[in-house]
C-alpha cells in the first residue's frame, strides 16, 4: 500500500483520529501494519479534504504540509469566541452588522501577503507547550503576528441583501493561515465582530473533494470493498510537479541515491520514473545533473 487515501473528514473527527481509522481498515482488511500519515491537519470542527499517505507516499506529507489549501468558510457577525468558532465563551459582541458591499469593500485588505494573529486556541508552541493547552488553563497567551499568503478571497452569490447575520466566503490560502484569524480580521474591518460557524476545506494541494470518499466508504474497505474504490495511487500527490523519464542507467544511479550527471533537462523539481513509469524518486536538475530530494522504495 503506496499510495493515497483522500478522506471527507466529517465534523467532529480529529486528523489524528482519522489516521487511526484508516490504520484500523487496513488491518481488517488483512493488509497488516502499514506506515500512516496525513498531510495537514484539520480541525475537529471543520470538515472536508483531509490527504492520508500509505506506505511510501508519507514521504511527501512535508510536500503536502506546505501546498496552498483552498476553504468555505461562513462567519457569523455579533459574536467573538474565545476560540473564534463555535465552541468557547463569547468575549466580544456588536449590534453592527454588515452589507455584502461592506465586505466585499474589505477584502482586498485581505489578500495578497498579509500580517496576521494566528488564534490563542491553535496548536503552536510557546515555550514548548501547546497555545491552546496554555488558553484552555486561563494563561493570558500573547500570539505573534506572522506572514501568510492569501491567494484569492471572495463572497459566495448567495449572501442575500441588507444587512447580513453570516457570509460565506471562499479563500485559496498560503500554509499556516488561519481561517479562524481571517473571519475575526474580516469581521474588524466592517466595524463588528465575528466567529467562524462552518469551515470545509475543499482542496488540499493537488486533492480536491471529488477524489475524496466518506467514512462510511472508508469502513466498506475493512469489509471487502474494492481497494480502486478508495485508493489513489502515490504519484496522485506529484500531478503539480512534471515527471522526468528515466533511463535505466540513470533509474538505478538515483535509487542508489547517486547524482546523475550528463543529463539535458531543465532545472527544477522533478519527479522521476522508470521505464515501467513507477515514481523513482523526487529529482532536483541542476546544470546537467540530477540530485534525489527525496527517494521513493517501490
Amino acid at each position: 500500500m503506496n499510495g493515497w487515501i483522500i478522506l471527507d473528514k466529517p465534523v467532529g473527527l480529529g486528523s489524528t483520529q482519522a489516521v487511526g481509522a484508516v490504520k484500523r481498515v487496513c488491518r481488517e482488511a488483512g493488509l497488516g501494519k502499514v506506515k500512516v500519515g496525513h498531510g495537514g491537519t484539520l480541525d475537529p470542527l471543520a470538515s472536508g479534504v483531509l490527504p492520508i499517505a500509505l506506505g511510501e507516499a508519507t514521504k511527501l506529507c512535508g510536500r503536502m504540509l506546505d501546498a496552498s489549501k483552498v476553504y468555505d468558510f461562513t462567519i457569523a457577525f455579533g459574536t467573538e469566541t474565545a476560540g473564534l468558532d463555535a465552541e468557547g465563551e463569547v468575549v466580544a459582541t456588536s449590534d453592527i452588522r454588515p452589507t455584502l458591499a461592506e465586505v466585499e469593500a474589505v477584502l482586498p485588505r485581505f489578500t495578497g501577503p498579509i500580517e496576521q494573529v494566528p488564534p490563542a486556541y491553535s496548536a503552536i508552541k510557546i515555550d514548548g507547550e501547546r497555545a491552546y493547552d496554555r488558553a484552555r488553563k486561563g494563561e493570558a497567551v500573547e500570539m505573534k503576528a506572522r506572514a501568510v499568503t492569501v491567494h484569492s478571497l471572495r463572497a459566495g452569490g448567495d449572501a442575500g441583501e441588507g444587512r447580513l447575520e453570516s457570509i460565506t466566503l471562499t479563500a485559496h490560502v498560503s500554509k499556516g493561515t488561519y481561517i479562524r484569524s481571517l473571519a475575526r480580521d474580516i469581521a474588524h474591518a466592517v466595524g463588528s465582530v465575528g466567529h467562524v460557524t462552518m469551515l470545509r476545506r475543499t482542496k488540499a494541494g493537488p486533492f480536491t473533494l471529488e477524489a475524496a470518499i466518506s467514512l462510511d466508504k472508508l469502513n466498506a474497505f475493512g469489509q471487502g470493498a474494492a481497494q480502486s474504490e478508495i485508493f489513489l495511487p502515490l504519484e496522485a500527490g506529484l500531478v503539480d510537479i512534471p515527471a522526468l523519464n528515466l533511463s535505466p542507467e540513470a533509474a538505478g544511479a538515483i535509487r542508489q541515491g547517486r547524482v546523475w550527471t550528463g543529463g539535458s533537462t531543465d532545472d527544477g523539481l522533478y519527479w522521476g520514473r522508470d521505464s515501467d513509469l513507477r515514481p523513482v524518486a523526487l529529482i532536483e536538475a541542476l546544470a546537467g545533473t540530477l540530485k534525489v530530494v527525496r527517494g521513493f522504495n517501490l
